[in-house]
């Protein structure tokens, strides 16, 4: 299965390796390192590579690569789905936000991590709840722990593993039970600088957060559940339930999870939350700059958080912009204008318009930049998946529920 797993940097820095059959040496990496300098950007790096008998496969995410190094065959799918695992799980131990800094601050425990997570190449414990039974989170207890010399990791294995439902711990008990779901989207979109849509996709989560005494039923409903067409589950969910009644059955983990993924292509009519008309002209001598945004559909919720970002050519010496709302810098260095807006207005486009200097005795321009967008939309989700009721049964008290709804930028281009 997996030979080695690499933690690895933006910049290309490697932070943690970890071997489970033979030790590697780093001269495998050789053709990710070759992708990596290759692409414009992290995000841009061919997810796999070959490196003499051994696959490479890498995801970008949190402003850190993983690296899995395979020799056997596999699927990919199973291997994209571990990396993404271990991001979940460090994000669990860490915090909402990871990096380099986080990686380095907590190496310890993510060398702890990796050596339950995976047996001799394969996956063994990958839930948080059993992991956290094994392995207590960074907290200052345990920080006082490995300074006295106590260990931080249990001897034996907690006894859900070994059962059918080793996602949910025995005996949790709260003072108040609560349930809530999360339903965030994940809004793909490359249009043309008219405003004609060349792609877009829905990457959607639905995301709960239990605390739940006992060892209760959970019944999730939508009222629409055709639209979840393209969507994978969490080991928990009863998948006869699903193909039958189209009905969520589960008894949930313990705490923050990921009930179920979806996708929904174009051929389901997405209409895209904002509507981006860029105009950026380039001359000998410099050139003119004109970006126009407006809300096209977001279910009458405010579209909040907006930035707007253009990579310009090594050409632009500098760049003069006046927004109608918001604000504005250049970054002459990497020659990216970035334009903030708190909330987007819903009554009236909102206008980015300014001036480029070229540097003197530079090439001719050939390539139009690229605008980008990211955003957040509140209450709202483009796809129209809406949950019907969520019922929980199997105990005898009755817990506070809450759904919430968040739509997001994934990436939102527009080719100028």
């Amino acid at each position: 299965m997996i030979n080695t797993l690499y933690i690895v940097t933006a910049s290309g820095d490697v932070m943690v390796e970890k071997h489970y059959r033979s030790v590697l040496s780093r001269g495998v990496l050789d053709p990710f390192f070759a992708a990596h300098t290759k692409a414009m950007s992290p995000e841009e790096v061919e997810p796999a590579q070959t490196s003499g008998k051994f696959t490479l496969i890498n995801i970008y995410r949190e402003n850190i690569f993983i690296v899995a190094v395979v020799s056997s065959d596999v699927s990919p799918l199973f291997i994209f789905e571990f990396l993404h695992r271990c991001i979940d799980v460090f994000l669990e131990y860490f915090g909402k936000t990871l990096g380099e800094s986080v990686i380095r601050k907590y190496t310890v425990t993510v060398y702890q991590l990796l050596e339950e997570m995976l047996d001799n190449g394969y996956p063994l414990a990958t839930e948080p709840n059993i992991l956290r039974e094994m392995i207590r989170p960074p907290t200052w207890t345990a920080v006082f722990d490995s300074v006295t010399g106590s260990k931080n990791v249990k001897e034996k294995l907690p006894s859900g593993v070994s059962t059918n439902t080793q996602w949910r711990r025995a005996g949790v008990k709260y003072s108040s039970n609560e349930a809530f779901v999360d339903v965030h989207e994940n809004v793909d979109c490359i249009t043309d600088r008219n405003g004609s849509i060349i792609f877009n996709e829905i990457r959607g989560e639905v995301n709960m957060r239990t605390k739940l005494s006992g060892m209760p039923e959970c019944q999730l409903t939508f009222i629409n559940p055709r639209l979840l067409d393209d969507v994978s589950f969490h080991p928990c969910v009863r998948l006869a339930d699903w193909t039958n009644r189209h009905t969520l059955s589960f008894i949930p983990p313990d705490g923050n999870f990921n009930l179920a993924k979806y996708i929904l292509g174009p051929e389901n009519q997405i209409t895209v939350p904002i509507q981006i008309r860029p105009s950026i002209v380039f001359n000998d001598t410099g050139g003119k700059l004109d970006i126009e945004i407006s809300p096209r559909s977001a279910g009458a919720k405010p579209i909040e958080d907006v930035v707007i970002t253009i990579s310009l050519p090594k050409q632009v010496n500098s760049v003069s912009c006046n927004p109608t709302v918001g604000t504005q810098s250049f970054d002459s260095v990497d020659r990216i204008v970035r334009w903030d807006v708190k909330k987007l207005p819903i009554d009236r486009p909102s206008q980015l318009r300014g001036t480029i200097s070229i540097q003197p005795g530079a090439m001719k321009v050939e390539h139009q930049p690229t605008v980008r967008a990211q955003f957040k939309i509140s209450g709202f989700v483009s796809s129209g998946v809406k949950v019907s009721r969520l019922e929980i049964t199997g105990e005898k008290y009755k817990p506070f529920k809450g759904v919430k709804y968040t739509t997001t930028a994934g990436r939102y281009e527009v080719r100028s």
